[in-house]
């Protein structure tokens, strides 16, 4: 039975679509949206539409960004002689937030899962060999999840970076088996990227 109409089970829909969010919370935030002043959805649709025409990729590494080139890549204080490697943005964030890590960052948006029919040409991984042979770091630091995803990603590109004669380290495992980067809490965080180990 269409108890709300069209138009809301269409909205309602729409929430539903995205991640984590089920049918009762769907709900919930199209009901707060019907109820808002027009001028207040006005402003949060523009506000989606501006988000998604403005972000890009920085060039150097693939982090979104509103500029050709991000503020911690444009930065003169960080160290671009050591680069982390990161699944997705989310997991940069996380790390900036433990004000422990002076380098600068590369961000896959994703790892390998053959299960997904995600491949290594899936993610950013070109853009990190280009930077490599251009800025010559002295340290790849990889910093992805330890999940089996995460390590098979790792592995991957401790393989193909064997090639260039750099140093190779993979986070320690601070951080449980099975959790994501984004969740843990500074601490750890920090204890992980100090007790990082050769790869």
């Amino acid at each position: 039975m269409n108890y709300y109409g069209d138009p809301v089970n269409k909205l309602i829909e729409q929430f539903s679509k995205l991640p984590g969010i089920g049918s009762k919370s769907a709900q919930r935030l199209a009901f707060y949206i019907i109820n808002l002043e027009p001028e207040k959805v006005l402003e949060f649709t523009n506000t989606i539409i501006e988000a998604k025409d403005k972000i890009k990729y920085c060039q150097v590494c693939c982090n979104f960004s509103d500029k050709e080139i991000c503020e911690i890549c444009a930065s003169s204080k960080r160290n671009n002689k050591l680069i982390m490697v990161v699944e997705d943005p989310r997991d940069m964030a996380a790390y900036e937030k433990t004000n422990n890590f002076n380098g600068v960052y590369h961000v896959l948006h994703g790892l390998i899962s053959p299960i997904n029919n995600i491949g290594p040409n899936d993610l950013k991984i070109k853009q990190l060999l280009e930077r490599i042979k251009n800025d010559k770091p002295t340290e790849i630091i990889l910093a992805t999840n330890s999940t089996v995803e995460g390590e098979a990603t790792a592995i991957y590109l401790k393989n193909l970076l064997s090639m260039f004669d750099i140093e190779i380290t993979r986070i320690a495992y601070g951080i449980p088996i099975g959790a994501d980067i984004q969740y843990a809490d500074e601490i750890t965080l920090a204890k992980a990227l100090e007790g990082r180990r050769k790869f």
